[in-house]
């Protein structure tokens, strides 16, 4: 709950200037952005901030290298491709860029030096309510205490309570289940890196024609230790894990391929088109609580990577303004995080997405056929979201041209939110 008070009664530990609420990457991201600035920063977790994450994290390898970040990836492929034919014949479309994963530990102690090197620690517990004041917030925990800040930032994920949003109907989830593991067989061949393998042979007609599409996403790490993981881009309801797993037990058997030896399973879940947070509200949001997952790539590291350090300084010269209340911060705060610009290139993405979902299996091997057709820095700019809005509608409207007519049809027919989507292009508050 979110409660509005005259005056703070804080009645434990010290008072701070931003409280980050969360112990995951964007927790830690931020919390180490806002530090290198010089802001007095304490985060709020129930979780150890240092403990290991339990998913694998992908960015393509010129997107890390603009970042300075490439020495944080475990493994990086040069040999890049997809498959969105029919069979196992099929050709693949190569992509021509590196890939790479995160050493997630490495990624999680650059940021976690930053933050024990400027002090930052991490109280356990759980955020139970939220008081608001004119200069400032108090966090008040399950077990009681508080702690009050100027700011609060929650980054604790797409589920936190204390970020609000408008409710625009069913959200859809992006799912996928992943082995780590050993194989009888590679499935995939070494030093390869396979970012869609739409290829379905290994299912029956009525589930290729009535049951969802899914896609194989899969890499060599070496050593005879494979990552292979049966995803489906969004669906609301999303896809279960039980079909995933299915899924990528058949399409490995029926290439001759089965597993010997897991070493990790990965179950990932989670919204790629959740609503923007309600931009006015005293409570800051960033990564999944802010909707900053790519609603056409799933991506959001390279992301919180980028975004981070404007939100930080844009926080740190609103602190260093003494008059500034704690409304007006907040204000400060969302609109670096999201401006007009990004608000609107969000409503296209979602758009795009809206017609994605409803697209046969065939429709959407030609779409991503045609997709990775464009221009290289057309394809590669919308999947990292770094193109500016006139150039994402260029590239946009070139997909539509090159198109199939199949993939016309289906662009152009108006059945959901798209009408309501490509009014935020013009005026992002729109429908809410």
């Amino acid at each position: 709950m979110e409660v509005v008070q005259d005056e703070p009664k804080p009645r434990g530990g010290m008072s701070i200037e931003v409280l980050v609420i969360g112990a995951g990457p964007a927790a830690l991201c931020l919390a180490a952005a806002l530090a290198e600035r010089g802001v007095q920063v304490q985060g709020l977790a129930p979780d150890d901030p240092a403990a290991l994450w339990p998913n694998t994290y992908g960015i393509w390898g010129p997107e890390v290298d603009d970042l300075g970040l490439g020495h944080l990836l475990g493994h990086r492929w040069s040999d890049t491709r997809s498959y969105f034919g029919d069979g196992l014949s099929t050709a693949a479309v190569t992509h021509g860029i590196d890939y790479g994963l995160f050493d997630k530990t490495a990624l999680q102690q650059h940021w976690w030096r930053i933050c024990q090197a400027a002090g930052v620690t991490w109280e356990r517990g759980r955020a139970d309510a939220i008081e608001h004041n004119a200069d400032g917030s108090i966090v008040i925990t399950e077990a009681g205490e508080r702690l009050q800040a100027r700011l609060v930032i929650d980054a604790s994920g797409h589920h936190s309570r204390f970020v609000k949003r408008p409710d625009e109907g069913p959200v859809a989830g992006q799912a996928a289940y992943g082995i780590v593991g050993r194989f009888s067989a590679p499935p995939v061949d070494p030093g390869q890196f396979v970012l869609m393998d739409y290829r379905s042979d290994h299912l029956s007609e009525a589930e290729r024609r009535c049951g969802p599409a899914t896609f194989l996403y899969a890499m060599d790490f070496g050593e005879g230790v494979f990552f292979v993981e049966e995803t489906s881009l969004a669906l609301a309801p999303a896809v279960p894990y039980e079909v995933l797993k299915d899924r990528l037990l058949r399409r490995l058997h029926h290439r001759g391929i089965e597993v010997e030896t897991i070493e990790h399973e990965e179950l990932c879940l989670f919204p790629m088109n959740l609503p923007l947070p309600d931009l006015q509200q005293r409570v800051v949001a960033f990564g999944g609580s802010a909707s900053m997952v790519h609603p056409a790539s799933g991506y959001m590291v390279g992301g919180l990577l980028r975004r981070a350090p404007a939100l930080a300084a844009a926080v740190a010269r609103g602190l260093q303004m003494q008059a500034m209340d704690g409304e007006q911060l907040s204000r400060l705060a969302w609109d670096s995080l999201w401006p007009l610009e990004l608000q609107r290139k969000r409503a296209l993405y979602c758009f795009g997405l809206e017609k994605l979902m409803r697209f046969s299996e065939p429709q959407l091997r030609a779409h991503f056929t045609t997709f990775f057709s464009l221009p290289q820095p057309d394809w590669y700019g919308f999947l990292t979201n770094t193109l500016t809005l006139s150039e994402l509608v260029m590239a946009m409207v070139r997909l539509f041209v090159q198109a199939p007519w199949a993939v016309k049809f289906g662009l152009m027919g108006m059945q959901g939110r798209e009408l309501q989507l490509g009014l935020r292009l013009v005026w992002p508050g729109a429908g809410r």
